[in-house]
């Protein structure tokens, strides 16, 4: 979702018009079009304070991405020196050749 999707979203949500916001945030309703959409792009700051005057409160969140792979596999990886890590490139890719059957 962009900012402008979240804005416009959250300004429905409260039936106020474009105009409104504008007046409550001392902007013009051009100015919250734009963001609206997505012809520019406000700053966390903004954003969070144009919510606020709508009564709602801009929650940022991270979590981790589970992507499937060992993380594990990354500390011993970086663990290597940069010799070794090529060495081990190398011997996973003749490994691969072997296994497809494409070795020479």
């Amino acid at each position: 979702m962009t900012p402008g999707q979240l804005l416009r979203e959250a300004r429905q949500r409260h039936y106020a018009t474009q105009k409104q916001l504008a007046a409550r945030a001392g902007t013009s309703q051009a100015a919250i079009s734009r963001i609206e959409r997505g012809e520019v792009s406000p700053t966390v700051d903004t954003l969070a304070r144009l919510l606020d005057l709508l009564g709602e409160e801009l929650v940022l969140d991270a979590q981790p991405v589970d992507s499937g792979v060992d993380r594990t596999l990354y500390e011993i990886t970086f663990a290597l020196s940069p010799t070794d890590r090529v060495r081990a490139g190398s011997k996973a890719a003749r490994s691969m050749t072997i296994i497809s059957g494409r070795e020479r």
